[in-house]
């Protein structure tokens, strides 16, 4: 039951998160300028190493392992669960200026 309700909770943030993107209209209302900058600079170097690193393997045996045997049975119940409507951002001149100074 967890391992269903976790997939569950992943399914419902995975649509959400999609849904941001169909959810937002963004619009670009002004350009970006870059500042003006004078920078005279000497080239430089990269850093030099000496690296020696050790080993990782990987290996398989067998053992023996006292495993539990379960039996499982299923009721079917009715139960309410969550739902997502989603309403993209209307179309048009609604925006907010973040910045209009010059």
């Amino acid at each position: 039951m967890k391992a269903g309700s976790t997939i569950a909770i992943a399914a419902v943030v995975a649509i959400a998160v999609a849904a941001g993107f169909y959810f937002i209209d963004i619009e670009q209302t002004q350009e970006a300028r870059l500042p003006d900058v004078d920078v005279n600079v000497e080239a430089g170097e990269l850093p030099e190493f000496d690296v020696q690193t050790g080993s990782i393997s990987l290996t398989e045996e067998q053992v023996d392992v006292t495993v539990p045997e379960v039996e499982v049975t299923t009721t079917e119940k009715t139960l309410t669960v969550p739902s997502l409507n989603i309403e993209p951002a209307p179309e048009g001149d609604n925006r907010v200026a973040a910045n209009q100074a010059d």
